[in-house]
C-alpha cells in the first residue's frame, strides 16, 4: 500500500489565550503546518459531543484538515494559557477530558497502514487508553515510517515509563532546553553540556537517528550521528510563541521526508517557527514564499 500520510496523534483542545479562544494540541498544530507544505496529513484524537467539539471538526473541515476525530461522552479538553511579558506560555491543563479517550478503531489500523510519519508525545498519555491506542498506531505501522516523539512535557502529566517507551519507538527526537534537563534526570545521564546529553540520547536509544533541541531564543541544534547544525533564533517582533515548536517540528520533518538535508531542513524550520511567532495562535497562513518546499 502506498504511504503517503503524515499523522499528529494525541490531544486537541483550546487553548484559552488572553485575546480569546484558539484551537491547539502539538499534534493537530503538527499536522496542520505539515498540510501547508503540500504532504496530506491527519490528525487523531477524540473530542466531546459538545458545542466546542462541534467547531473543532468544523475548523478542521473548513482548514480541509483530514481528521480521525472520536467523539465521546468526555468534555472536550480546554487549556488555560498565560503568557509572560515577553509571550512565554504556561498552561493549566483540564483532566479526564476527550482526548484523555481516544479509542482504537478499525479506522485507525487502516490509517496506520499508509502513514508515511507519526508525530506523537508525552501528554496524551497520561491516561492508559489514549496511551494504549498511540502505541498500538505506532505497533501497527510499517518499520521503515518516520516516528517523531515531539516531548512536550506539561505539568506533572509524564513519567519515566512514558518518556522510555517513547524514546525506544522514535526515529526522530523533539525536545527544548528545559526538557532536555528533566529528560537527562529521568534517565540518569551523566552531566554534561546539552550536546553531550542530546548524543547521550542518540547513543541509547538503536532507532533514533535525529535529536531536535530547540532553545528558545538563543537558537536549536540538529544532532544526528555525525552532524551537528545549530542555528541562532532569529529576531522578531514576537506575538506569542503558542505553536512555534510545533510548526518548527512540521517543517523539519515536511522536508526531510522531501528529501532536504539536515542543514536544509533545519534552516527551513527556523524561518517557519520565526514567522509563526510574530502571529497570534498556532496555526497560522504561512506566507506562500516559506511553504515551498
Amino acid at each position: 500500500m502506498m504511504k503517503d500520510t503524515i499523522v499528529g496523534i494525541g490531544e486537541v483542545l483550546w487553548d484559552c489565550l488572553p485575546e480569546g479562544r484558539k484551537l491547539g494540541g502539538a499534534p493537530a498544530n503538527f499536522a496542520y503546518h505539515v498540510g501547508q507544505f503540500g504532504w496530506q496529513s491527519s490528525v487523531v484524537s477524540a473530542v466531546g459531543n459538545d458545542a466546542l467539539g462541534d467547531e473543532i471538526l468544523q475548523i478542521f473541515k473548513e482548514a480541509k484538515l483530514a481528521n480521525d476525530i472520536a467523539r465521546v461522552n468526555q468534555p472536550t479538553g480546554t487549556v488555560q494559557v498565560t503568557l509572560s511579558a515577553d509571550g512565554i506560555p504556561s498552561y493549566e491543563i483540564c483532566e479526564n477530558v476527550a482526548w484523555d479517550n481516544i479509542p482504537w478503531t478499525d479506522e485507525l489500523v487502516a490509517l496506520a497502514a499508509r502513514t508515511k510519519a507519526v508525530c506523537y508525545g508525552s501528554l496524551a498519555q497520561r491516561s492508559a487508553v489514549s496511551r494504549n491506542t498511540i502505541m498500538r498506531f505506532i505497533a501497527s505501522m510499517d518499520e521503515d515510517t518516520e516516528r517523531i516523539y515531539d516531548i512536550n512535557l506539561r505539568q506533572h502529566f509524564y513519567n519515566l515509563q512514558i518518556v522510555e517507551e517513547s524514546l525506544r519507538c522514535a526515529t526522530i527526537l523533539k525536545l527544548n532546553d528545559d526538557e532536555i534537563g528533566v529528560v537527562s534526570k529521568l534517565l540518569g545521564l551523566f552531566d554534561g553540556s546539552l550536546e553531550e546529553q542530546c548524543r547521550q540520547i542518540l547513543m541509547l536509544y538503536p532507532k533514533l537517528r535525529i535529536v531536535i533541541l530547540t532553545c528558545g531564543s538563543i537558537g536549536s541544534y540538529v544532532f544526528t550521528a555525525n552532524e551537528t547544525s545549530y542555528i541562532p533564533t532569529p529576531k522578531v517582533e514576537v506575538a506569542d510563541t503558542v505553536g512555534a515548536g510545533d510548526s518548527f517540528t512540521a517543517t523539519f520533518v515536511a522536508q526531510i521526508l522531501a528529501g532536504k538535508t539536515i542543514r536544509e531542513a533545519h534552516n527551513k524550520a527556523v524561518a517557519v517557527s520565526a514567522y509563526v511567532c510574530t502571529q497570534n495562535g498556532a496555526m497560522p497562513v504561512i506566507p506562500s514564499e516559506l511553504a515551498e518546499n
